[in-house]
Order: C-alpha cells, then sequence, then structure tokens
C-alpha cells in the first residue's frame, strides 16, 4: 500500500514527521509501521511539546526510590515499604463516553502501580465541568461518577477524596484525572523492561477487540464538531476482570525466586507501546507473533490489534523455561495467557503475522527519535489587564454573601459525588472524603498515607507561575492539617493546544513554579501526565496542572478533624492575611471577574506553618485543623460548624482579624493560612507549638450560629443549620 500525504494526515503526523521517518528507516513505511508510528509519536506518547520543560523538575530526595520514566513513581516509607503512585488523564474519553471513559480512566492507572508489584490501597480523582446549566455538565457529571465509582468499587479499592470544579471553559472538554497509590516491599518493586535474549513475551489478561483503536491519537487532538463520531475509540472496561488481573499478578510477583524479567500495562496503544517501551527500557528488540494474540473479535488484522486499547492486559518478560509457572497461575485465576513473542538482541521491534514479517522499525526511531519541540511561547496581550484588579462595591450584607457563596458549586458539598464511591473497602480509611486531606492506615504498621489534590486553575491562568505554585503550596499544607509530611507529587497537567503560543507560555511558566514550589517544600515529582489539546473549536480550558501530594503519618491515629468537635474549644488563626482578593471565588461569583493577581506563596511561612502543624498533630494539641483556600477566613469557618447530616452543626462566635474592608479580609484568599480549634486550657502548649508563625485568637465554639464580629459589631450572625442546608442541597438540587 502506498502511503499518501492524506494518510498521514489521518495518523495526526506532519509532513516533516513522515519525512523523519522516511529517513530513520530508509524506505517508505508499511501501513502497520504508519499506524505505530502515529501512536508512538503522539503528544499523548511521545511528550513531544513538553518534554524539554518536564526536565526541569527536580524528581530526586532522600525518599525516592523510582521517578518518572517508569509506569509509576515510588517512594520509601521506611521499615522495608515504598508507596507506589501516579495520577493520569482521561478526558477525550470521558467527554465522548463519560462513564467508559471515566472507568478504564481508573482501571489504566490501577494497572500502572500493580504492575509494578504494589498492592493499591488508595483512589483519588481530580475532576472539571462546565457550568452547571450547560446541557452537557449533567450528563457527563453522572457518567464520570458512576464510572469512577463503579471500577473502584468493583476492585475493593477505596476512593477516599478528590476535588471538582467547574467553569464554563469546561463546557466542550471536561477533565477527568485519576490517582492511584499503592505499597509494596521495597525490594520487590518490579519495572517494566525486556531483557535477556531468548526470553519469552507473555501477554496476560482480557482478549483484544477493537475498542480504543487510536485512542492515544485521539487524546492529541482538539474537539471538533465531528468528536462524537470517535465514540468507538473509547475502550471499554471490566473491573471484575481487572480485579482477577492484579490477584494473578501479585501471585506471580510473590514468589521468593520470581520469573518475570519485566512487566508492562498496556495502556494508550496498547501492545505498542508497552512492547516498545519495555524494549527501549531493556535496551533490547524484541519480536511479536501477532497471529498469537487472544482475540475476542473475528478477523482483525495486525495493525487493529498493535492499536487496540483494549482494557485488563498485561505483557511480561518471563524468564527461559518458566513458562509453566505463568500458565498455571493464569490458569488459576480463569484469565488467558499466551506467550507472543520472544526478546531479541538486535535492537529491532519486529511482528510478524503468520509468518510474514509485517513491521521491522529500530526501537531507537520509536524512542529516542520521537520528535521533540521547543514551541514558541508568548506571553498573552490581556494577561496585563487580566492581573489588574478592578474597584468593585463592597458587599453589604456579608451574611447573605457568605450564604450564597457556601452554595456556589465550586465549594459546595461533594457528599453527592463520594456517597456513590466504597471509601472504606479494606476498612483502612481513617480521614474520610470532605477533609483536607485523605488519611489511609498501612496494615500491621503505625504508618499512614495521606493524599491531596489541588489545583486553582482561576489562579494559573491569572498568573500560571504563582497559580501553579500556589497548588503544590496548598496540597503539603492539606497534608499538614491531618499531621503528614509530603513525601513526593504526581501530577497532570491539563492544557489547551501548544501550537499555541500563548498556551504554551502558560505551560512552561506553570513547570516553572511547579519547580519552584517542590524545591522550596522538598516534594520532588516522581510521576505524572500530561494532557495537551484540551479544547474545543479553539476554545481552551483553563490552564489545569493538578497536583497530587503523598505524605506519612506516623504514630497513633490522629484525633484532629477539620470540623469543629465540640463546644467551648478556642479557635485560632495561624497565619496572616491582608484580605488578597485577586483570583478569588468571591470575585467571581459575586462581582462576575476573574481577575487580579493570585496570591503569592511565602515559602518559609508554608515551611513553619507545616512543621507547627506537624508537631500540634503528633502532640495531640489541635482538635481541628482547617487550611484557607478557597471562600477565605468566612467560608472555612462556615466549614468547620457542619457536621454530618442531621447534626445541628457547631456555632462559633469570632473576630474578624485585620483592618479594611471587611468582604476583603472575610473572603480574601490569602495563601498560608489554617483554622485552628484546641482546649483553652493549652493554650500555652499551642503557642510554644507554633513558634515563629503568625497566631491570631479569633474566638470560641458554641451555640448554633456563625457569628463573625468586626470591631464588636455583628458584620456576620447567621443560624449554621441555614448555612448548611445551602451548602448541602446545592449540588444534588443542581443535578436533579
Amino acid at each position: 500500500m502506498t502511503i499518501t500525504p492524506d494518510m498521514v494526515a489521518e495518523h495526526g503526523l506532519t509532513a516533516d514527521e513522515y519525512q523523519t521517518i522516511l529517513d530513520v528507516m530508509g524506505r517508505e513505511p508499511t501501513y502497520v509501521e504508519l499506524g505505530v508510528f502515529s501512536v508512538m509519536w503522539s503528544e499523548h506518547c511521545s511528550y513531544k511539546s513538553s518534554r524539554v520543560h518536564l526536565k526541569t523538575l527536580p524528581t530526586e530526595g532522600p525518599t525516592v526510590l523510582i521517578g518518572p520514566g517508569e509506569n509509576a513513581g515510588a517512594v520509601d516509607l521506611g521499615d522495608g515499604l515504598a508507596a507506589v503512585f501516579k495520577m493520569e488523564s482521561h478526558n477525550h474519553p470521558s467527554y465522548i463516553e463519560p462513564y467508559q471513559g471515566a472507568a478504564t480512566g481508573v482501571g489504566g492507572i490501577l494497572r500502572d502501580v500493580f504492575t509494578m508489584g504494589a498492592r493499591p490501597v488508595a483512589n483519588l480523582n481530580s475532576l472539571r465541568f462546565g457550568r452547571m446549566d450547560h446541557p452537557r455538565t449533567k450528563h457527563l457529571m453522572h457518567g464520570v461518577v458512576a464510572g469512577i465509582g463503579g471500577y473502584g468499587n468493583c476492585m475493593g479499592i477505596p476512593t477516599v477524596g478528590g476535588e471538582l470544579r467547574f467553569h464554563e471553559t469546561y463546557d466542550g472538554n471536561c477533565l477527568v484525572n485519576a490517582f492511584t497509590c499503592g505499597v509494596v516491599d521495597a525490594e520487590r518493586i518490579f519495572l517494566g523492561t525486556a531483557a535477556g535474549e531468548g526470553n519469552p513475551v507473555f501477554y496476560v489478561g482480557a482478549r483484544t477487540g477493537r475498542d480504543g483503536i487510536h485512542g492515544a491519537t485521539m487524546a492529541s487532538e482538539s474537539f471538533d464538531e465531528g468528536s462524537e463520531e470517535k465514540r468507538p475509540t473509547v475502550q471499554v472496561g471490566d473491573p471484575f476482570q481487572e480485579k482477577l488481573l492484579l490477584e494473578a499478578c501479585l501471585e506471580l510477583m510473590g514468589s521468593d525466586d520470581c520469573c518475570i524479567v519485566g512487566i508492562q500495562d498496556m495502556g494508550a496503544a496498547g501492545l505498542t507501546s508497552s512492547s516498545v517501551e519495555m524494549a527501549g527500557r531493556g535496551g533490547a528488540g524484541l519480536l511479536l507473533e501477532l497471529d498469537k494474540i487472544p482475540v475476542r473479535e473475528e478477523d482483525m488484522t495486525p495493525y487493529e490489534l498493535l492499536l487496540s486499547e483494549s482494557q485488563e492486559r498485561m505483557l511480561v518478560v518471563i524468564k527461559e523455561g518458566r513458562e509453566d509457572e505463568v500458565f498455571a497461575i493464569f490458569d488459576k485465576w480463569d484469565l488467558t495467557a499466551a506467550v507472543v513473542g520472544r526478546v531479541t538482541s538486535d535492537g529491532v521491534w519486529r511482528c510478524s503475522w503468520h509468518g510474514e514479517e509485517v513491521a521491522a522499525i529500530p526501537v531507537t526511531s520509536l524512542t529516542d527519535t520521537a520528535p521533540v519541540y521547543d514551541r514558541p511561547q508568548a506571553r498573552p496581550d490581556w494577561q496585563d489587564e487580566a492581573q489588574a484588579l478592578p474597584e468593585v462595591p463592597e458587599a453589604r450584607d456579608l451574611g447573605a454573601t457568605l450564604t450564597a457563596l457556601v452554595a456556589d458549586p465550586e465549594v459546595c458539598e461533594r457528599r453527592w459525588i463520594w456517597r456513590q464511591y466504597d471509601h472504606q473497602v479494606g476498612t483502612d480509611t481513617v480521614v474520610l472524603p470532605g477533609g483536607d486531606a485523605a488519611l489511609v492506615r498501612i496494615k500491621g504498621t503505625d504508618k499512614f498515607l495521606a493524599f491531596a489534590t489541588d489545583c486553582n486553575g482561576r489562579h494559573v491562568f491569572l498568573d500560571p507561575h504563582v497559580g501553579t505554585a500556589g497548588a503544590v503550596a496548598e496540597g503539603c499544607r492539606n497534608l499538614a492539617c491531618v499531621g503528614a509530611t509530603p513525601l513526593g507529587l504526581s501530577d497532570c497537567l491539563n492544557f489547551g493546544n501548544p501550537e499555541n503560543p500563548a498556551i504554551m507560555w502558560q505551560f512552561a511558566r506553570a513547570i516553572e513554579g511547579m519547580g519552584e514550589a517542590c524545591r522550596e517544600l522538598n516534594v520532588p515529582v516522581v510521576s505524572g501526565n500530561v494532557s495537551l489539546y484540551n479544547e474545543t473549536e479553539g476554545t481552551s480550558i483553563l490552564p489545569t496542572p493538578s497536583v497530587a501530594v503523598v505524605g506519612l503519618y506516623e504514630g497513633p491515629i490522629p484525633t484532629v478533624s477539620s470540623r469543629f468537635p465540640r463546644a467551648g474549644l478556642a479557635v485560632a488563626l495561624l497565619g496572616t492575611g491582608e484580605g488578597h482578593l485577586g483570583g478569588s471565588l468571591y470575585l467571581a461569583t459575586q462581582h462576575g471577574l476573574q481577575r487580579g493577581m493570585p496570591p503569592a506563596v511565602d515559602y518559609a511561612a508554608e515551611r513553619a506553618l507545616g512543621d507547627a502543624l506537624r508537631r500540634l498533630v503528633a502532640d495531640g494539641l489541635v482538635e481541628t485543623a482547617h487550611d484557607l483556600s478557597d471562600g477565605g477566613l468566612g467560608l472555612g469557618l462556615a466549614e468547620c460548624c457542619f457536621q454530618e447530616p442531621g447534626s445541628p452543626g457547631i456555632g462559633v462566635v469570632a473576630a474578624l482579624p485585620g483592618a479594611g474592608r471587611a468582604d476583603a479580609r472575610l473572603f480574601g484568599e490569602d495563601a498560608g493560612r489554617v483554622i485552628i480549634a484546641y482546649d483553652p486550657a493549652r493554650e500555652a502548649e499551642i503557642r510554644a507549638a507554633c513558634a515563629g508563625v503568625p497566631f491570631t485568637p479569633l474566638g470560641e465554639t458554641g451555640g448554633d450560629r456563625l457569628r463573625i464580629n468586626d470591631g464588636g459589631v455583628a458584620a456576620v450572625d447567621v443560624a449554621v443549620g441555614a448555612l448548611y442546608k445551602a451548602w448541602s442541597d446545592a449540588l444534588p438540587e443542581a443535578l436533579s
């Protein structure tokens, strides 16, 4: 078959990229080879627009066992244990088919973790949708949430936390970022490497179908009017099959004299990417006999077999002569296992079909020779105007404003979502969804893993550097509120079209901000994902570099909560603020403005605050610790008052600190602030533990009203029950 320019374009390759293929091959590729190059050189697989920037991130540290480049990252937990984790996107598939798109996103990230030998212990997610009144938002939300819950619940992995935001720029391109963490013996981590000439290559798991073909290519394109026609490229998941695959793989990995040389999930680009990446890491060649691939559809071609993204499949390189062990275990778990190839030493990735060679490509041509672009950047013309904060009238009724804010989709109660997730399966979830950070016990130890996902797209839009640094700082601060020390970070970098210099400027600046914050706060980036071309008909999403921070807490179960547990507690503010309204929720919802500079991060103050919080939690000195972010002090105090459904809540009488505009002091979003509540008799101990951190007494818990005084006069005096009803009813009513 002669390759035409139209074929090249249909495969997402530029004319220059195709010329490079001709140069490295020394001949015209076959149609099968063209398909292979198209997925391996796609944005989704090759990171061709982002690689030059990602290299600047800090990826090493005393706790890092495995950094970026493997299926997932790993950090040391001490006592011979390691945490393995990663965050990935499934944005385009979830917009086209929300249930299966989200479900298979969860399935894919689970495989990335257990392919390294780790048993998954927690799932989280980071979700973005368009306006609540947009005709597709309800459909997408219902499907995505059901897909996440359906897959995780069936797998028996608790979904313990996440975040949700709404903005008009996500109307045509929702974001579904999935995160999984597992625990493994640090000496028994498995890598995705093909090595040892003659070693057999096993295909294990589900059979291959036509679902997901060209999924990686689709994920490297913007949406247009024809995007709905791409529904067949969305994979179909089977969580029960994946549960069997997980148990079979962990059993195979469990023997003292394990027969596995390398193991790799078949994710984006399926059999192609998994086999090429394994060969590339091992500096080996590979021969795949495609007619031996187990299939579930008739008359599948080599092209389809290589590019299918059917779910619940793994590729495993086994020590020669140990094949029977693999067959026995996978037969026990009623799963398919087949020898489909061999490791070679010639550095060539080859595929045959009934004895005829249909592809022969040097492995380095698919990996090292993949294009790398340092794309043009240009600061947008509108950036100065966006960062200028206009004068806005001061709110007259702060109680009514607070009531409106608590009901906003950005911050209202998420119970409608997380009640669909089995967040306690496994009996190790200590801090449930809805707090600042989730906390999961590691069985048989006094260790707890803490997790938080964060990103404020408004802040990143207004200043990508500052906004992204703020996301990292907030994630670390959330972990400190449950007493945990951050160990590492995974990211999911969601941006628009990188061929647009303004988008590339946003991306580069965001990476700079992330790198700066990670260095200052000692949080290495050990894994992650880049999702570009998130735009529809020229409208880009808000830049959304989501971060998932993982931390460790050791000791007895912490008694701290993000809510006020009882009356009679003293309430104080750690950190300072000047009523920063730039990029605030108040400005966006009450004045319709996405303007101003986001709050800057004071790294020295963040480090001191984190250390103080960890001391307070470890010593049992505080009963409440709650980070302030969206909605500022006003919203933070309201959230602390809210209790479980049916409870009247616990009120507070507090003084509004500072001077100047009351609405700015109440709803400003200055960084580095936390509300704490504690026994007044222990204030001296509290202050000693917080030495070096600004400490401002606010008031005392009690009653059933939220009263905030300014100069002795009530600026806010609202029944906690009324606030709670507005907060808890908002999402169910909007989605009904």
